[in-house]
């Protein structure tokens, strides 16, 4: 029987052109020639550009406003990226479990065929040439009546996956108000320091001025003045370590944000904010609630979830299905032969059946595939175990730096107390003579220390604090 396809002529005469244009092209690219030498290519240049495509405009940041921690977290739970991603793939899950849900019902499908065969066949002593032209329109329908569960599997399935997505979507967000409020408790943190460092670097000084001014008069001594000198020096050096150490904690909070890191971000002062004095809950609370609250643990649960909803798929394919189809449809038929005239027929078509499908022998497919799910689920019921024992020892390391940093606090307080009335009774006896430069001089360097420490104490408690609520899994705003 020979079959006239003339019109793909022209369709493959084209695909053969192109080929044969574009050789050179498609089979340009190739591995790079040899292990030490970096790859250049000609397809580097075009990736370049499409990267260049991507680049995300950052969203501004008002440079003369002073911005609270609150509002810091909305700004970045809205432009930081990795929240929009969190996002797509929810909603991707979410596509998932649409279309495992579709197989509940019938698919419906409409067919357009139009053919032509040519053949000679037989008619008495002598070979007639015979063409006919089919046209068909015809509708198919086919919809699986029982399946032992298999869809309802799969659906289970998706369903657990979506849950898990979401629950994941919400860790994400929760560390990233972690990773905001740690970059912005450090950026207080440094500032302060900075604030620390410029007060520190007064003193040196005002205590410099007073040695040169000993010295003029003829009370004092040169070793005192260079010892002055070198204490403000040492003073300047410390200010400038702060300044460099304050810029790249701002870049961190820029960069947390979802914003450029040169972008200027002003925030309150630390010493605008209230620090708490004391915890709230006990150890066994926060870890209960931990068990209850953190979404990396409840994302856990879909997962076995969705794993036991595996398994329930796995079996089904132990047993048959059964499935419905049926095409109506139209059919126009027009013929020709050499000895008759030209003819055609109109009509309906289409046909109803029922397929049994039961796989007898697989060479244990179905059995591996069954074990495999099984083995599965049992791996993720002991990750799930690992991660409440993660959570637990997390939570605790957590409460037990919180309480540190109380009394890290307490203590940093008394030392700057007791360093402030050192240094300045170390320098009313100098100016009296009565105390050497010396004694001046440490008294200041702790007194440096003992303010740095202070603000380091300070935002050590809200940062403790901020990590206790985030492996506990409190919400904040």
């Amino acid at each position: 029987m020979a079959r006239i396809w003339l019109d793909l002529f022209p369709v493959c005469a084209a695909i053969l052109l192109l080929m044969f244009v574009h050789s050179d092209i498609t089979f340009a690219q190739t591995a790079p020639p040899s292990p030490e030498r970096q790859w250049l290519g000609p397809g580097e240049q075009q990736i370049k550009r499409d990267a260049e495509r991507f680049r995300d405009s950052h969203p501004s940041i008002e440079s003369a406003k002073i911005y609270s921690l609150g509002e810091l977290i909305d700004f970045a739970q809205s432009h930081n990226p990795e929240t929009r991603f969190a996002w797509e793939r929810a909603r991707a899950q979410a596509a998932a479990l649409g279309v495992a849900r579709s197989e509940l019902y019938p698919t419906l499908a409409a067919v357009a065929l139009s053919f032509t065969e040519r053949d000679d066949i037989l008619a008495g002593s002598a070979f007639v040439r015979q063409s006919i032209e089919t046209i068909r329109v015809a509708f198919e329908v086919n919809y699986t009546l029982f399946d032992f569960g298999a869809r309802a599997g799969r659906i289970d399935a998706a369903k657990a996956e979506l849950l898990a997505a979401n629950f994941a979507f919400n860790d994400t967000h929760r560390k990233i108000i972690f990773t905001v409020e740690k970059a912005y408790y450090e950026l207080l943190n440094t500032s302060g320091q900075v604030i620390a460092a410029r007060t520190s670097l007064t003193k040196a000084e005002t205590a410099q001025q007073a040695a040169e001014d000993r010295l003029k008069q003829g009370l004092g001594t040169l070793p005192d003045v260079l010892e002055a000198r070198s204490a403000t020096a040492q003073a300047e050096l410390d200010l400038q370590s702060v300044i460099g150490a304050k810029d790249v904690a701002a870049g961190d909070l820029a960069t947390a944000l979802g914003v450029s890191p040169t972008t200027v971000i002003q925030v309150q002062s630390i010493d605008d904010l209230s620090i708490p004095t004391s915890l709230g809950d006990n150890v066994e609370a926060a870890i209960d609630r931990a068990f209850e609250q953190r979404p990396d643990l409840l994302e856990q649960v879909a997962k076995i979830r969705a794993a036991n909803a595996r398994v329930k798929k796995a079996r089904a394919a132990y047993y048959p299905s059964l499935e419905l189809s049926f095409g109506p449809g139209a059919q126009t038929q027009i013929g020709a032969q050499q000895l008759f005239a030209r003819t055609h027929r109109d009509g309906f078509t289409g046909g109803l059946a029922f397929s049994l499908k039961w796989s007898l022998f697989d060479g244990g497919a179905r059995k591996n595939r069954l074990a495999n799910e099984r083995a599965n689920l049992r791996a993720t019921e002991a990750q799930l175990n690992v991660r409440r024992d993660q959570i637990a020892n997390e939570t605790w390391a957590a409460y037990s730096n919180a309480k540190t940093a109380f009394q890290q606090r307490q203590a940093a307080r008394a030392l700057l107390e007791a360093a402030s009335q050192s240094y300045a009774s170390a320098l009313e006896a100098y100016n009296y003579g009565v105390r050497s430069f010396l004694d001046v001089t440490a008294a200041q360097r702790t007194l440096a220390d003992a303010q740095a420490a202070d603000v380091f104490a300070r935002a050590r408690v809200l940062t403790a604090l901020a990590e206790l609520a985030f492996r506990i899994g409190d919400k904040r705003p």
